[in-house]
């Protein structure tokens, strides 16, 4: 069918059905209400007119053939079968020539070969369209949102399925399909620096657990010390490039930043796999002479990783800073009591020598254990400068905030912080969600590449893989 007919079938529908909406429209006089109708009436004739066109366009290149020889077998016309699809302009039923060979087997479909719908309900521009408003809200959301805004509405049940079902095609090429991605990364020309962040945060999780936090449960509750649900720890990772400072900055701006992020696993075996890919990917586009930093919290877990990987040999460590002002708050609290003015003028000191002086991070373990001797305190105040006093002593050698500010490098974790936040947080942990590790994961990587403005790659990948298969 060429392209006149099928604006012929558009117009014929768009008119027939404008009319017959039209004829219960009082048009004497404009009012809102009547803006509102012919609005309502334009959208749905638009819709009709989309539906009869392309489902016209469709049935125009289907076979209808006695028989057909694919692969070497004659597979004979058994049937005429009418199929729903969903497009863009809304549902279409599509009558399709059924091939099969004589003595059975599976049907062969021509024309959702052609189309490569053979195995889908939505269109390709659907299911982008699906995925994309599921990876910022839930099925429910999108389903009154497309039901607001778009000419085809799907339930919340089929959104799921189809997300299902692009998830499902992508797991066994997820490998292919993020080289795709990652190729199509081009590292700014400004980027002076790569830093490789990573940090972990809770997410409620569908299966059973002993809730933590909580207190015994009171009699007449249930007393089970399993619950159907408890909170486990999903690691994200960030990947980021730094320019130089601006003019009346303090930090360097970030040019670039990539997030991947994976639900919660056994000492984050796939988290860190995925996340060392990414990073050799941006690594051999960066080149040897990017400077490379390693900065995190002070969770040991993560140092322990990163001082026992060989391919972090070459990258400077260091503290989130502001981590480190935490635990220089703690200090000063176990040195002089909480909100005191005492406390205040210390952390105020010690924090300028932190961050502007050379061997700062020495300076202010100085002065804990001047205080200490001195002054006299709690066991339980006791205890806790011991533990900032490990802290500090453990991770002097990754505080060198004055060296760094100085060569015009960042000194906070705050591109993997705020991912935690907007990647996992927000979409994953809202009142009543519980979640199973696979449906978490689907979530988590569509979101990615959301948040990362990696949307556009990402689906080309999929339409690649889809090609290839």
């Amino acid at each position: 069918m060429i392209i006149a007919d099928i604006v012929k079938v558009a117009i014929a529908e768009f008119e027939a059905k404008m009319l017959a909406l039209g004829q219960h429209l009082d048009t004497r006089q404009l009012t809102a209400d009547l803006a509102e109708q012919v609005s309502h009436a334009l959208e749905d004739a638009l819709s009709a007119a989309g539906c009869a066109a392309f489902k016209a366009f469709l049935e125009s290149y289907d076979l209808q053939e006695p028989q057909l020889d694919i692969n070497g077998q004659t597979l004979r016309l058994k049937t005429f079968s009418p199929k729903t699809f969903l497009t863009r302009f809304g549902l279409i039923e599509v009558v399709r020539a059924l091939y099969q060979a004589d003595r059975g087997g599976p049907a062969y479909v021509p024309l959702d070969h052609f189309w490569d719908m053979n195995s889908h309900f939505a269109t390709l521009d659907v299911r982008e369209a699906v995925c994309f408003a599921v990876a910022h809200m839930t099925a429910q959301e999108s389903a009154q949102l497309f039901g607001k805004c778009s000419f085809f509405k799907p339930s919340a049940t089929a959104i799921k399925h189809v997300v299902e079902k692009v998830h499902a095609e992508i797991v066994p090429r997820q490998t292919v399909l993020e080289a795709n991605i990652q190729e199509q990364i081009t590292v700014p020309k400004a980027s002076r620096v790569l830093v490789a962040s990573m940090d972990g945060v809770n997410v409620p999780l569908r299966e059973p657990g002993v809730p933590r936090g909580r207190p015994a449960e009171r009699p007449g509750q249930d007393a089970d010390a399993e619950k159907q649900s408890c909170y486990k720890n999903a690691m994200v990772g960030t990947l980021s490039f730094y320019g130089d400072v601006p003019d009346e900055q303090e930090t360097p701006e970030r040019l670039l930043g990539v997030a991947l992020a994976r639900m919660p696993e056994a000492c984050a075996v796939t988290f860190k796999d995925k996340f060392e890919q990414h990073l050799s990917v941006l690594e051999r586009k960066a080149g040897p002479t990017m400077t490379k930093v390693f900065l995190c919290d002070g969770h040991r877990t993560l140092w322990n990783y990163a001082d026992h990987q060989k391919r972090y040999d070459d990258y400077e460590k260091l503290i989130d800073f502001f981590h480190a002002e935490e635990h220089l708050s703690k200090a000063a609290e176990a040195l002089f009591g909480k909100r005191s003015a005492h406390a205040r003028a210390w952390y105020d000191k010690y924090r300028v020598k932190l961050l502007e002086q050379a061997n700062g991070a020495a300076a202010v373990q100085r002065s804990m254990v001047y205080y200490r001797q001195r002054r006299r305190l709690s066991k339980t105040r006791q205890k806790a400068l011991a533990a900032e006093q490990t802290f500090f002593r453990r991770n002097q050698h990754r505080m060198d905030y004055a060296g760094f500010r100085a060569r015009g490098l960042p000194i906070g974790s705050g591109p993997v912080e705020a991912a935690c936040k907007s990647i996992v947080k927000t979409r994953l942990c809202r009142s009543g969600m519980r979640w199973l590790r696979k449906g978490g994961q689907r979530i988590l990587d569509l979101r990615c590449y959301a948040k990362c403005g990696l949307w556009k790659e990402f689906w080309d990948a999929y339409k690649a893989i889809r090609k290839s298969a």
